[in-house]
């Protein structure tokens, strides 16, 4: 596959995944709109902050779980060489996936919201959580494209849920809790940390790595 095909390509799978990156982004408001009507409900705001950070860790290893799959498995649909679509399923996940839940969140409620937030890297602080979710996604990623008819598109439509879920968390446990009343610089800040990190991961990534020689239609 020449530069210029991939290239185009690139944009054509980005605009067949982008229904699925709107659907995940408006489920996972809804999600944390229902986690915090419940906490709100129950006279418990001052323990939000603290269950959305348990909550988090949660949504972001799974979402490593994902993001491994879908990575791997969209390497794997063009090229069929096994170490690299391990290197690329790490890259696209734990790479990744850190810039998603944490860093654009951490940047966008600093700048935008002008919260005092705190910086949070699972995949430092907390490997012991983080490698057996990304181990095991990359090896699902080389079977699910032979089992699972569209398979990229349905792991990339939930690992984008469980992203827009872990942002929102990570903003409400670790600076911004009254995240309801910036709703619309909530989504924002969202939908760039769901789009940027995750196409990249999912979709730019791995079919920028294929080879030239790819003719997989």
């Amino acid at each position: 596959m020449q530069k210029e095909g991939k290239a185009q390509y690139i944009i054509l799978e980005l605009g067949r995944h982008l229904p699925y990156t709107i659907f995940g982004v408006s489920m996972g408001l809804l999600l944390m709109g229902v986690f915090t009507f419940f906490a709100t409900l129950a006279r418990a705001e001052d323990l939000l902050a603290p269950a959305a950070g348990e909550f988090f860790h949660v949504t972001h290893t799974s979402h490593i779980l994902f993001s491994a799959i879908t990575t791997t498995a969209m390497f794997w649909k063009h090229e069929k060489r096994m170490l690299k679509a391990i290197l690329v399923g790490f890259l696209g996940s734990i790479g990744i996936c850190g810039l998603s839940d944490a860093v654009f969140p951490f940047l966008g409620g600093h700048l935008l919201l002008g919260g005092h937030m705190q910086i949070h890297i699972c995949v430092l602080e907390h490997p012991e959580l983080i490698i057996p979710f990304a181990v095991l996604g990359v090896v699902a990623g080389f079977a699910v494209p032979d089992v699972v008819e569209k398979s990229t598109e349905y792991s990339h439509s939930v690992h984008v849920l469980l992203s827009s879920t872990s942002a929102i968390l990570y903003l409400t446990a670790y600076g911004v809790q009254d995240w309801i009343h910036s709703l619309g610089v909530i989504l924002i800040i969202v939908v760039f940390a769901v789009m940027i990190p995750c196409c990249a991961s999912g979709i730019v990534l791995p079919l920028w790595c294929t080879h030239r020689g790819c003719q997989h239609k």
